[in-house]
């Protein structure tokens, strides 16, 4: 009877314990682990010590992850990228999340970018890849010969908009889907429209280019559009401000700023300056949005070729047919800013 008693508790022992244990086993491999809702990056040809640094930070036990992911054969098939993971998630569940690579995609955006190397860095600060590597794959020779594109105008290939992309788009990846995005905007309707204004696409985007650093009024813009097409088509120099401060920036630096053009620097010698130089400068002297291209190719009709910035509606423009009309309108602005302090 004793023997038995023994026995019944030796197998209870057992049974408690292996219960225990097997409690244990279930927690590592289905109870709670992350913390908090986040989103988690694994680089490219991450090793599994740099997921688990990663981890860290956001799991509760990374020891329990370590010994689940090891069952499961993770640090063999590690997949990069962007992955949303849930408060409460077990090591199971991101384990197999991770496992399975359903990234989640990032609306990826950018507009107002005066030059490549600064497209180049928002862009790096959305997507895996580096300015660097963004920028060489976009100056890439062969690349813009086989597209009909220079290192000066490359920058016109981006058209401002939202887009979806994975965090681990290689840059080929993301070049490509934006010549395609290219392609898609430049539709029948207005390859058609600039043909019309016997106008090469990067004519168009050169020309709202200043348009866009013009007028910072979308209703305004069409206009602007007509006053430039109007010099434009009967061989004026555009004498546009913009153009100025860009070769000015050109040669002192991004930083550089003007807030007042003066007559000297109408003399500077650049290509871009379009009051020494008639038609277009070379290339866009910024990243024009859609509607300063669409006001390119919609523009309005009318027979100004003269503006001003206005001093009673600030942010607009004072329109004249007449260089005597213009000059009053000039000499109210330089007087304004005379009053206002703005030497530079």
């Amino acid at each position: 009877m004793k023997l038995k008693k023994i026995i019944l508790a030796v197998i209870a022992i057992l049974l408690i314990g292996g219960g225990l244990i097997a409690y244990q086993f279930y927690g590592k491999i289905y109870g709670t682990n992350v913390k908090e809702d986040t989103a988690i990056y694994i680089p490219t040809n991450a090793s599994f010590d740099e997921v688990k640094e990663v981890l860290t930070p956001v799991v509760s036990n990374i020891d329990s992850f370590v010994w689940v992911a090891n069952q499961k054969n993770y640090p063999n098939v590690i997949k990069s990228g962007k992955y949303l993971i849930k408060k409460g998630m077990s090591n199971n569940a991101l384990i197999d999340l991770l496992r399975s690579g359903k990234q989640t995609p990032l609306t990826l955006t950018f507009n107002n970018q005066d030059t490549l190397e600064k497209l180049a860095g928002r862009i790096a600060a959305q997507i895996e890849p580096d300015s660097l590597q963004i920028l060489t794959a976009l100056t890439d020779s062969k690349f813009l010969a086989e597209h009909n594109f220079t290192k000066a105008t490359v920058l016109g290939l981006f058209i401002p908009n939202s887009y979806e992309f994975y965090w681990n788009t290689s840059v080929e990846n993301f070049r490509n889907k934006m010549l395609k995005e290219y392609d898609r905007f430049w539709n029948t309707d207005r390859i058609a429209k600039a043909k019309k204004l016997n106008m090469s696409k990067n004519n168009v985007i050169t020309l709202a280019s200043i348009v866009q650093k013009e007028t910072a009024k979308v209703s305004e813009r069409p206009t602007v559009a007509g006053l430039y097409l109007n010099r434009y088509r009967d061989g004026w120099a555009l004498q546009a401000d913009p153009t100025v401060i860009f070769a000015l920036k050109q040669k002192h630096g991004q930083d550089y700023e003007v807030k007042r053009v003066l007559n000297a620097d109408l003399l500077i010698d650049s290509p871009y300056n379009t009051y020494k130089n008639t038609g277009l400068p070379p290339a866009p002297i910024a990243m024009p949005d859609i509607s300063s291209i669409d006001a390119v190719l919609n523009s309005e009709n009318h027979e100004y070729y003269y503006m001003c910035a206005s001093i009673s509606n600030i942010g607009s423009h004072e329109f004249a047919r007449t260089l005597s009309q213009h000059n009053l309108n000039a000499k109210k602005y330089q007087q304004w800013l005379n009053k206002q302090g703005v030497n530079r």
